[in-house]
């Protein structure tokens, strides 16, 4: 499953020295996953697994292995975006190319500075605020110019083109009315209105139907002085945005640590009271965001997690190993990463009577481990 965030925002709060953070993580990450690509302005970056190192063990153990199998975590792809300007939406500075990449992705991560720095100019920047909601109406004048190139047909329209047409005006109505899309998709109780939106929106590749995270990149001093836990309050009263939503960094930290070692990491996080690199924290919520889950596998060969969206039948997460596998697949056994870790593995479980055998229709749970039988053969990755 291809997923990508679009790193978003006015040029010097802080993009660039964010994205370069995360190339040292994909460097590090590439070193060790062959599978990772990279690109000038992409960058692959897994997302953190502490359940895999100790599937690999169980694997070893079971198999009676010289060293535990490769591990292969779900990914993330960032990319890094040109920076806006006021009038994106007409063509200003670099908008079309600006636009036209984030329509390419899946979700937006909006850079919003907050830091002060003489040596580092404000171009259009002003404060978090007011920098969030000039994007957005860059964002929503170039959805208003989609919708309406969307004109209804003199003729007698069929359900499917109803339901289309009827999307466009809510979506116009929205956007006139301030509300990004994505908000009235949040706000939508029906669930055939919702089908209907998702639908449309997904036809018409709008954005700002995409999902949103908000970095607020702040001084080092600000950080180090502050509650992590009351910043992200404050932030998200003034963004008006939930907290799940909202990561406050600063960036420049960021790329300093990420080359460091997890105990060197540890030390400087302590000296700043944070529980964690900032950058996990933005992996781990793009994951989220997107309404991801993973599934495990665990062979001789490797143990992967595999990335889908939650609410996902066990025949589509068959599909992501293999496309074929979707339609040859007969049933799954299948365990929770927990249980699998305690007992040891597939022979102790049985013998606990704690495998599950499900069918095709079966909604995959987070941090399940699955092996599926495939047109009687058993596939185990």
């Amino acid at each position: 499953m291809k997923l990508s965030i679009g790193i978003v925002g006015f040029p010097n709060v802080g993009k660039s020295t964010l994205f370069n953070a995360l190339l040292k993580k994909q460097a590090a990450f590439a070193a060790n996953y062959p599978f990772a690509t990279i690109e000038p302005n992409t960058g692959v970056v897994p997302v953190p697994d502490k359940n895999l190192p100790a599937l690999a063990k169980v694997v070893q153990k079971q198999e009676n292995l010289s060293k535990p199998p490769p591990e292969k975590p779900a990914v993330i792809t960032f990319i890094d975006i040109a920076g806006l300007v006021k009038g994106a939406s007409k063509g200003e500075g670099l908008g079309n190319q600006f636009l036209a990449h984030i329509r390419e992705t899946s979700a937006i991560c909006h850079v919003l500075r907050d830091f002060d720095d003489t040596n580092i100019l404000r171009q259009g920047s002003k404060n978090p605020k007011d920098d969030l909601e000039t994007i957005r109406i860059e964002l929503a004048l170039k959805d208003l110019e989609t919708l309406s190139k969307q004109k209804k047909p003199n003729k007698k329209l069929s359900r499917q083109e109803q339901e289309f047409f009827y999307a466009v005006e809510e979506f116009q109505k929205s956007l006139e009315n301030q509300q990004m899309i994505n908000l009235l998709l949040q706000n939508t109780k029906d669930k055939e209105k919702k089908r209907i939106f998702k639908k449309a929106g997904k036809l018409l590749n709008l954005l700002t139907i995409k999902p949103e995270i908000f970095l607020i990149n702040i001084d080092e001093e600000k950080l180090k002085s502050n509650n992590l836990e009351k910043l992200t309050q404050e932030y998200s009263r003034l963004l008006n945005e939930k907290e799940e939503k909202i990561i406050v960094m600063n960036a420049k930290l960021e790329y300093e640590i990420s080359a460091f070692q997890p105990q060197e990491q540890h030390e400087i996080l302590k000296e700043y009271s944070l529980p964690q690199p900032a950058l996990e924290r933005l992996i781990t919520t793009s994951y989220k965001i997107l309404n991801l889950i993973s599934f495990y596998t665990a062979g001789k060969k490797e143990v992967r997690a595999w990335t889908i969206r939650r609410g996902s039948s066990a025949s589509t997460a068959a599909g992501a190993i293999h496309s074929d596998f979707q339609k040859l697949m007969i049933s799954a056994k299948v365990a929770k990463v927990e249980e699998f870790i305690k007992a040891g593995g597939w022979n102790a479980l049985k013998e606990q009577g704690k495998i599950r055998i499900e069918g095709r229709d079966y909604i995959l749970k987070e941090n399940e481990v699955v092996e599926f039988n495939i047109t009687q053969k058993i596939i185990s990755r």
